[in-house]
């Protein structure tokens, strides 16, 4: 992407698929930026290991942490590699210190650089005890030499090297019970005559069963150490195979894949891409979308390589596809090769269940699960130049949606503005300017309204009676009620009839009451925002033969306005849970910060270095707070943001939001 170049950071997960030593390798980059965090949890969704890449100079960075749980979600083998060896400051042993201790994991250390910062020329190999030295002027580091370290040249670094690797047997003996048998019984003695081959398998064991990480260095930039990491890639993290799948066995080699990526292509239309886990599937065939309950046809299917695709007559099990020609398909969904296929496999499902004794419904088992989206955490309005206009800025934030489930487009029924809501002002920043760049819309950017509610502090009784003659018919309707606030909430209003009024109520007026009941709530008497709530008992109905069931709403809608006029009126405004992961050293200007934003702290708990702050912050005051945050601690805080509940406004907070709103305030 153009972005990308422009701003030297990954946005879009980007797929290649290349051969390394006879081994074919799928591989997704994903972005490490926190506002594209459904990029990587949706590639992480699909992948069988990972690989973690770290800046040797500065460690276990924010954001590191937080694709670092992603991944122990998803429970993904990973194997680490210390980035930026040559670069001014890079130390090692601090790098794998920050693995230990923020990471928590088991660092297993497979090399050990050559050199650090701008005298980095290789690394040691502790398994085969052998150095590899980039030595040779190319600069694209395809040439190293790989050498035996020997008593005579290397003696201290044999030394160290020795060392490593005992150190290295001893802590995959802890974790392999197999392993642990062979070093205790025949290699007891001697650690060196252990087989390089019977350690590498315990370092597979060991990987897969997640319980340590194996750490690799080097240096991209040059390609330095990029060939041992794809050795350790094809021998320590799982193939396919290694990967159980509980779901695989129900489709009895039939096509099973699942959807994670949408692109749009200017002349191909939607691309999808699909991780396949059973079967296989070929161009101009039917596949059958289980989420979607729908069949729709591939007519090309490619091989992903960066932005430059390779079309290809099959693809089978294990492999990453780019398919064309999905028109419905979207990020989560799961494809079966045939509706019956899928109908098989669910019956199958539902056998094995009730063996299990297990309570699912099948469709749930055949699913597989789908992409989790995080709740947006960054609000604004979004408006065309024109009105002419709308029309293609709503297909331009379609095409976008489909493409990043993380954007979030709702139309504000209250103000009729189009709200965009997304992950952070980066992610709302891009997205603008792929408007701009891609679909020729210059749009602009406003603030977000908050959506208020409101709600009533007692209970009230009105009489409203509606007489009109319409034509030769007279419409009458008398209507009393009464509206009292109730302590649990309640979005809708909770309707009662008074026995008098339930006895003898036909459907049909009793639809045109509620519908009446709905209306008079969406717009209440101080902003007209909705009402919540609040329940509404009705004492007494009386109506004339004939009268129109628009009539019967009209009335109870009219008599609810003026009950809630009556009664004494409060603002609801949003509150958000907010849960904060900050440095110790930012703890105090992150909380001096939110006591601005009136915001209450429930608790700090201590999380390794960490401290997380959890308590409520109201909405409207929450405008921004991403870059704030950043700025305030390094860009070290990372923070998640859910809707908790609608509370009262305090009543001075209340007098300063309606004097805004009225146009008191305008003036100024």
């Amino acid at each position: 992407m153009a972005q990308e170049r422009e701003r030297g950071i990954t946005i879009q997960s980007a797929a290649v698929t290349f051969d390394w030593k006879g081994y074919r390798v799928n591989l997704i980059d994903t972005p490490g930026h926190v506002d594209f965090t459904l990029e990587v949890e949706r590639c992480l969704r699909v992948l069988d290991g990972a690989v973690a890449v770290f800046d040797a100079s500065a460690g276990v960075e924010a954001q590191t942490l937080t694709v670092w749980r992603q991944a122990d979600k998803h429970k993904i083998p990973r194997i680490c590699f210390l980035n930026k060896m040559d670069k001014t400051g890079a130390s090692f042993k601090y790098a794998v210190e920050s693995i230990r201790e923020k990471l928590k994991a088991k660092p297993l250390l497979l090399q050990l650089p050559l050199g650090e910062g701008k005298a980095f020329k290789g690394v040691v190999d502790v398994v085969s005890k052998e150095k590899l030295l980039w030595n040779h002027p190319s600069e694209d580091g395809k040439d190293f030499e790989r050498k035996p370290l020997l008593e005579t040249s290397d003696a201290e670094l044999l030394k160290e090297t020795a060392e490593a690797r005992n150190d290295l047997i001893e802590q995959v003996a802890d974790l392999d019970d197999e392993f642990a048998g062979l070093v205790l019984g025949e290699f007891s003695e001697n650690f060196d005559l252990l087989p390089t081959e019977k350690l590498q398998a315990a370092i597979h064991r060991v990987t897969l069963a997640q319980t340590a990480v194996p750490v690799l260095c080097g240096s991209a930039l040059k390609n330095k150490g990029v060939q041992p990491l794809l050795d350790a890639i094809t021998m320590y993290l799982p193939s396919p195979e290694d990967r159980n799948y509980e779901f695989l066995q129900w489709y009895k080699g039939d096509l099973c894949a699942l959807a994670f990526k949408v692109l749009h292509d200017k002349q191909r239309g939607p691309l999808v891409f699909m991780r396949i886990y059973s079967g296989m599937i070929k161009p101009q065939s039917a596949i059958y979308n289980i989420n979607g309950n729908c069949t729709e046809r591939v007519s090309r299917l490619l091989l992903p390589f960066a932005d430059q695709h390779i079309e290809i007559p099959s693809l089978t099990a294990g492999n990453i596809a780019l398919t064309v020609g999905l028109k419905h398909t979207a990020t989560g969904d799961t494809i079966a090769s045939s509706k019956s296929s899928a109908l098989a496999a669910a019956r199958r499902a539902e056998r094995e269940g009730e063996k299990q004794h297990r309570q699912n419904s099948e469709a749930e088992r055949l699913l597989l699960a789908g992409v989790e989206i995080p709740e947006p955490v960054f609000f604004c309005t979004i408006e065309p130049p024109s009105v002419a206009r709308q029309p293609d800025l709503d297909y331009a934030l379609k095409c976008l949606q489909r493409e990043d489930p993380s954007l979030k487009v709702k139309l504000d029924p209250d103000s009729g503005q189009t709200v965009l809501c997304g992950m952070g002002e980066l992610h709302i920043e891009i997205i603008h300017d792929r408007i701009k760049r891609e679909y020729g819309l210059e749009t602009y950017l406003g603030p977000l309204q908050v959506a208020y509610r409101e709600t009533i502090l007692n209970a009230v009784r009105a009489t409203d009676t509606l007489d009109r003659t319409l034509g030769d018919k007279r419409h009458l309707v008398t209507v009393e009620l009464e509206v009292k606030p109730i302590e649990t909430s309640s979005v809708t209003p909770v309707i009662k009839y008074a026995p008098s009024v339930s006895e003898d109520l036909p459907k049909v007026s009793q639809e045109a009451i509620e519908n009446g009941i709905h209306s008079a709530c969406l717009q209440g008497p101080l902003l007209g925002s909705p009402i919540q709530d609040v329940a509404i008992t009705l004492h007494s109905l009386i109506i004339h033969p004939g009268t129109s069931t628009t009539m019967i709403s009209a009335c109870v809608s009219r008599c609810i306005q003026k009950a809630l006029k009556k009664a004494d009126k409060q603002v609801l405004e949003p509150l958000m849970n907010l849960e904060v992961t900050v440095m110790g050293d930012y703890l105090s200007p992150v909380l001096a910060d939110l006591a601005q934003r009136r915001g209450t702290i429930q608790e700090i708990q201590t999380r390794q270095e960490n401290k997380i702050v959890t308590g409520f912050v109201p909405l409207a005051e929450i405008m921004g707070y991403s870059t704030v945050l950043r700025t305030l601690t390094s860009g070290s805080a990372t923070f998640a943001l859910e809707l908790c509940n609608y509370q009262a406004m305090n009543p001075q907070d209340q007098a300063t939001l309606l004097g805004r709103r009225s146009g008191l305030n305008q003036v100024l």
